[in-house]
């Protein structure tokens, strides 16, 4: 983070605006691990301002610029939830007929998929390392957090494409039961908070900003611009009302983003506005189920731009030797799409261990390759 003396001049609000006081308050009863990480982010509250006062000085932002700029995370952002709509579940049926059967939005320790680390079983690592990250947590399996990111970039394939070709765009009351961290949650960062208590994730996000001149997986984004990124595109609301068929651009990005993890069941019918799909997806079995789903539970949906590669545009140096000749492998009509590798997932049937796992491990890097390398799907 930046390394300078902080400045004391910049009058900063609390990250929550007035018709949010109460919510986290009264969520936290319900969901302990909200006010487990809301203690711990007031009591950083003040560093986390001091840094955030620094890079503002040294970017010449005004308080009030950035005061602007929260209030439009605070009341328009969303967060994003990346899936797969074609991976088997536990039961044996793709996860989009699961989210159509059930209307429900469920974590790992119920489907038994996951595009990160898999440990679906209490006790297992992940229940380690969820209950160390968040200091307490609910028992009920339907309760522990769902996975996603703040869609603050805007781009077409969302904030966090690795953990999915498509995404679910959730409804503004989600995030008051949410808690946040800056990268991923694996990592466990100390940059972590509620919607109310907001500024460590900022000050992280600002000092990489800062920094590097990089955020939310763009480059050229220096604070000012990322500033005025906020204000142009959030302050609008959300933006894909205004953009039919999302003619946004795609990002690439798999690692830069703030991470959200949304406590409780999460229901299809009340707490998702619209789903961004892939377009490999459109005219095979898996577009249909999504177009259905989109119309039982009164969904928007929208097409963002796709990937795809030829095998022989892969990379062998970026998730390993054996990518090339898997996707020779998984490729169709000549090219690796969200699709193709699908396809060659729903083979391999579900994570059962051994070859199996290892195989849909090498699959789920390939999908990385197609984030980070792919070229526009109308190419």
């Amino acid at each position: 983070m930046a390394n300078v003396k902080p400045s004391v001049t910049a009058n900063l609000k609390p990250s929550v605006t007035a018709n949010q006081k109460s919510s986290p308050l009264n969520t936290a009863a319900t969901y302990p691990a909200i006010d487990s990480i809301r203690r711990y982010a007031l009591e950083q509250r003040e560093s986390a301002q001091a840094l955030i006062r620094n890079v503002l000085q040294m970017s010449d932002i005004s308080p009030q610029r950035f005061n602007a700029a929260m209030d439009a995370i605070m009341t328009h952002g969303r967060i994003a939830l990346h899936f797969h709509p074609d991976r088997l579940d536990c039961r044996g049926q793709m996860v989009a007929e699961g989210l159509f059967n059930d209307g429900l939005y469920r974590n790992q320790f119920e489907t038994h998929v996951s595009n990160g680390l898999l440990s679906p079983e209490m006790g297992g690592p992940r229940d380690h390392w969820e209950r160390a990250f968040f200091g307490s947590l609910c028992n009920d399996k339907a309760a522990r957090p769902k996975y996603g990111a703040l869609d603050l970039g805007l781009f077409a394939d969302g904030p966090s494409p690795r953990f999915g070709s498509c995404y679910f765009l959730c409804s503004a009351a989600a995030l008051q039961r949410s808690t946040f961290c800056y990268l991923d949650s694996y990592r466990t960062p100390r940059e972590k908070g509620t919607l109310d208590c907001f500024e460590l994730p900022m000050a992280a996000l600002l000092s990489e900003s800062f920094e590097r001149g990089y955020a939310l997986g763009q480059e050229g984004l220096p604070p000012p611009k990322l500033i005025a990124h906020l204000l142009e595109h959030l302050g609008q609301g959300d933006a894909r009302q205004q953009v039919p068929g999302l003619n946004r651009p795609m990002s690439g990005n798999l690692d830069h983003y703030i991470e959200a993890q949304i406590h409780g069941p999460l229901s299809l019918t009340t707490d998702v506005d619209c789903l961004v799909a892939d377009p490999s997806f459109r005219g095979t079995q898996v577009g249909e189920l999504l177009v259905a789903l989109c119309r039982r539970y009164a969904l928007q949906l929208h097409w963002h731009g796709g990937r795809h590669l030829l095998p022989e545009q892969v990379p062998r140096d970026f998730r390993g030797a054996t990518m090339p000749a898997l996707a020779r492998q998984v490729a169709i009509d000549g090219r690796v799409t969200a699709h193709a590798i699908g396809v060659a997932a729903r083979k391999l049937g579900t994570h059962s261990g051994g070859g199996s796992s290892r195989h849909l491990e090498e699959l789920k890097w390939l999908w990385h390759v197609l984030v980070r390398f792919g070229r526009p799907l109308a190419d």
